[in-house]
């Protein structure tokens, strides 16, 4: 499977699991339901709400039973339910670990301020790649520690790969397809940038990040500069946007 196709079953399956949220809230909040009423309350086609809650039945968070009987002639129409553990998913997603990470992040904020916020941030990203910082900076070269922090990246949950970008002799590109912590990105910003900023320092150059799932990108994507033979690493900083040759682009 290639990067690119790697990025639109990760997007297929984001798209997937929001469906599948959004028919888990409302079995939670209707109660038993028929799948045709299901379709017309989320603006989907039968085969579609079938296709969500057939993977909803087979992971045990749905379960069925035949209508109470109306009187009509014809084949009892079938009504989901939420099961035990799916009760319990809801629950998660009503006022889940994110809910409650936003409302601390909130809460430092107004008594401490932004700076207490942006060094949390970076205590969070340092912590996230200490254990395997010294594998990191033993890399060979720039595009070997870039590699290392991919792998590292993965170790921590977030599903990491880097590969030479698309201009040749122009760097290396780092891709988390998966973020743990999007949800509360989303309002703070400042987790994205301390991971730039920590990235820059295990790879000893300036970094650019070109695309985040916080911003509602399929990947969270960093260019990584190619080493020029002359020169070596010798400074850590970060911008933002796009490298020149992928300005207006997301690049994965």
């Amino acid at each position: 499977m290639t990067v690119q196709d790697a990025h639109a079953e990760h997007a297929r399956s984001a798209a997937d699991g929001r469906t599948r949220d959004a028919v888990v809230r409302l079995l939670l909040e209707r109660g038993p339901t028929t799948a045709a009423t299901l379709a017309d309350q989320l603006h989907l086609s039968g085969p579609g709400v079938r296709r969500h809650l057939d993977a909803l039945c087979a992971e045990g968070t749905v379960s069925t039973r035949e209508a109470p009987a109306s009187g009509k002639r014809g084949r009892p129409a079938r009504q989901f339910l939420l099961t035990t553990s799916g009760r319990t998913r809801a629950g998660r997603g009503e006022h889940g670990p994110a809910d409650l990470a936003v409302a601390a992040l909130r809460r430092l904020g107004a008594a401490a301020g932004d700076e207490a916020v942006r060094a949390f941030a970076r205590d969070r990203a340092l912590a996230m790649v200490g254990a395997h910082r010294e594998h990191i900076e033993s890399g060979a070269d720039r595009a070997d520690r870039a590699q290392r922090l991919a792998g590292a990246l993965t170790a921590e949950g977030y599903a990491a790969s880097s590969r030479s970008a698309t201009t040749r002799g122009a760097g290396e590109q780092l891709c988390q397809h998966h973020c743990p912590v999007a949800d509360v990105a989303a309002e703070f910003p400042q987790l994205c940038e301390a991971e730039a900023e920590v990235f820059a320092e295990v790879l000893g150059t300036h970094v650019q990040r070109l695309a985040t799932i916080a911003r509602g990108d399929a990947a969270c994507t960093t260019h990584v500069p190619a080493q020029r033979a002359d020169t070596t690493a010798r400074s850590s900083a970060v911008t933002t946007g796009g490298a020149p040759e992928d300005q207006g682009r997301q690049v994965v």
